[in-house]
């Protein structure tokens, strides 16, 4: 059985990158290069003429940025995912890219195993994220965790899983949680963060995975997220991280 071709369009200003991007992307079985673009208007408009499954981003591009570029693919076209392959991994650069709707985030050092690796991840519904990005992240939710009180005094609730559970996140005190999350979707919130997969949250939680899926619909509803990436900025936010104070 032939293994479905995950068609590609890549946006960057940069002639001679943007091509280099291209004959790579070439050379890895399963992708076909539909198109590519030199500025966000033009993917924009070449996403609306090939519909790809994937959209391979560069950041800072004349006329329209990659961030709005993106933002705008995603509402026209949800069924395609975005890339960004930038120079920049600023928070500057990243968190506004994840908020516009990108579920992928590498920089330009990275390797063709690594972009296919994020271009795979994104098609199957998981955030495409490289190591360095993930660490970032997971720092700034630690540095925007509030501090609460310590393990087991007054307001800290317990998990319904028992010992080896998770404690909740640094917000996740049943009053201070932001538009109606429970703890339990807290936690799961928080490990989303972390990179964790749902066969992994379900193990780490002690749940099942069809548990896992629940809770991450409710919470995709309640905070009006699109994807796992969207999740990691609200997470970011709003201070909610597995990461005990």
């Amino acid at each position: 059985m032939t293994a479905a071709v995950t068609r590609v369009l890549v946006a960057d200003d940069q002639t001679v990158v943007r091509e280099g991007i291209v004959m790579l992307l070439g050379l890895l079985p399963g992708i076909e290069v539909v198109g590519a673009a030199a500025d966000g208007e033009e993917a924009v408009a070449l996403v609306e003429r090939h519909h790809p499954d994937v959209v391979l981003m560069d950041l800072r591009m004349p006329r329209v940025d990659g961030v709005e570029a993106t933002r705008r693919i995603r509402a026209a076209h949800p069924g395609t995912e975005v890339v960004v392959l930038t120079t920049y991994a600023d928070d500057e650069s990243l968190f506004p890219a994840l908020q516009a709707g990108a579920r992928g985030y590498l920089t330009k050092d990275a390797g063709g195993e690594e972009i296919a690796k994020a271009i795979a991840d994104v098609r199957s519904g998981a955030a495409g994220l490289s190591p360095q990005v993930q660490l970032r992240l997971l720092e700034r939710l630690s540095e925007a965790a509030p501090k609460s009180a310590s393990p087991g005094g007054p307001g800290v609730p317990r998990g319904p899983a028992g010992p080896g559970a998770p404690a909740a996140p640094g917000a996740a005190r049943a009053g201070e949680l932001p538009d109606g999350l429970t703890v339990r979707e807290a936690e799961v919130l928080a490990l989303i963060a972390e990179g964790l997969s749902n066969a992994e949250i379900a193990q780490r939680l002690f749940v099942s995975q069809a548990t896992v899926k629940t809770h991450i619909n409710n919470l995709f509803a309640k905070t009006a997220v699109r994807d796992r990436a969207q999740a990691v900025a609200y997470a970011f936010r709003h201070g909610i991280t597995g990461t005990q104070q």
